[in-house]
């Protein structure tokens, strides 16, 4: 049986998706970029600004469901440049700073409203 999971504190869907979807004891959260949610755009022009961003929103996303970084046990990341991976890896440590989540991470064309990085998580209860 699924639930969907909107958090308040998080950037409204720009297409016909939930930020989180649980099903059992998982939970499948959609991408989130680095979009201030008080504006809805993005949270500033640089990568770091945007990764930081998009890791708010998903603790926001996790919070909505009762869950923490700490519940994370799979990420995908998507960058338009490959060549900002260190400066994703640097933030992306600060949340998970032992026991990280398994990962994977590609470089696409493009992602929505002009966004450099969207993250997206599975998490378990």
């Amino acid at each position: 049986m699924k639930k969907i999971i909107t958090a308040e504190n998080a950037p409204a869907a720009l297409g016909p998706y939930s930020h989180a979807v649980t099903a059992g004891d998982l939970l499948f959260t959609s991408g989130q970029l680095g979009m201030d949610p008080s504006t809805g755009k993005l949270a500033g022009e640089t990568i770091e600004a945007q990764a930081e961003q998009a890791l708010c929103n998903l603790e926001n996303v996790l919070a909505a469901a009762g869950m923490t970084f700490a519940n994370v046990v799979k990420t995908t990341i998507f960058l338009t440049d490959l060549g900002d991976f260190a400066a994703v890896n640097g933030i992306y440590a600060t949340r998970f700073p032992e026991a990280p989540p398994a990962r994977s991470c590609f470089q696409v064309a493009a992602l929505p409203a002009g966004g450099k990085i969207e993250i997206e998580m599975i998490a378990s209860k």
